[in-house]
């Protein structure tokens, strides 16, 4: 029974169980450290209105405010607002999670690159979040902008039990726009078929218009969340790459690759 196990172990896991764990609690202190950031702001909202306006009106110095544009065009169509919607809802955590749990399983190679990508983007947004606490677009309905997640899914989330899980002024960076990104493009790299990898290299272009279309994120909170990506890809790939580079450099799937 004991060499069973140890035998599906050694199929389904790359390292065992073992690695597995330290993986899932690397991303829980993660998690833990986002809840301490969020006891930090709560009942800062009017420094994150503040803080919304100064973004808007930097927006508007620079003629790049085009976000309740975006939403009104959005909205005149019906369905691209709800699809937008649904993406909001469904792309961040789920499309996330499974495309690590893809690369962990099938393409452990280049796992260990991206989650030092996660740890360091994490850890510039968690500053981001508990320095410059900013309201999100849908919540400065003064401006023009509408919840279209609460229209799509008649719930507020500021009105809900579940808001004590989240930062509801975590706005700057935008972690949807990075996330996508660090998954993205290294899920293009990964997939063999080419039409995925041409999805998987939209993908961060989709999720930008998304939180734009949302009211969830200003063009400014995208732009920083593509910087934060590449800052943290940038550390992965130069600094922990080359203090492991058999373990932790997104070489080694070029290298894999080529002796396939």
């Amino acid at each position: 029974m004991i060499r069973s196990l140890r035998n599906f172990e050694r199929r389904v896991l790359p390292h065992g169980v073992g690695d597995l764990v330290r993986q899932l609690l690397l991303f829980a202190a993660a998690y833990y450290c986002y809840q301490i950031v969020r006891g930090m702001v709560d009942g800062k909202g009017a420094v994150a209105a503040w803080n919304a306006t100064k973004i808007i009106n930097l927006e508007h110095s620079l003629h790049v405010f085009v976000e309740p544009s975006v939403q009104s065009w959005a909205a005149s169509t019906g369905w691209i607002s709800d699809f937008a919607a649904w993406m909001y809802i469904n792309s961040h955590f789920v499309v996330t999670v499974g495309s690590l749990a893809f690369i962990y399983l099938f393409r452990n190679e280049a796992f260990y690159f991206v989650r030092n990508m996660f740890m360091v983007a994490m850890g510039i947004a968690l500053i981001g979040y508990a320095s410059f606490p900013t309201a999100p677009p849908r919540l400065m309905p003064e401006w023009g902008f509408t919840d279209t997640v609460a229209a799509f899914t008649g719930v507020r989330v500021e009105n809900e039990p579940v808001s004590a899980l989240l930062n509801l002024y975590a706005a700057v960076p935008s972690m949807h726009c990075c996330f996508a990104l660090m998954i993205g493009w290294p899920m293009a790299r990964l997939v063999k078929p080419k039409p995925l990898k041409v999805l998987w290299f939209l993908y961060p272009f989709l999720v930008m218009f998304v939180v734009v279309a949302t009211g969830n994120h200003y063009v400014f909170d995208a732009a920083l969340g593509a910087a934060t990506a590449g800052i943290s890809a940038l550390v992965a790939w130069q600094l922990f790459g080359r203090l492991r580079p058999a373990a932790w450099s997104f070489g080694q799937v070029e290298r894999a690759e080529a002796t396939a």
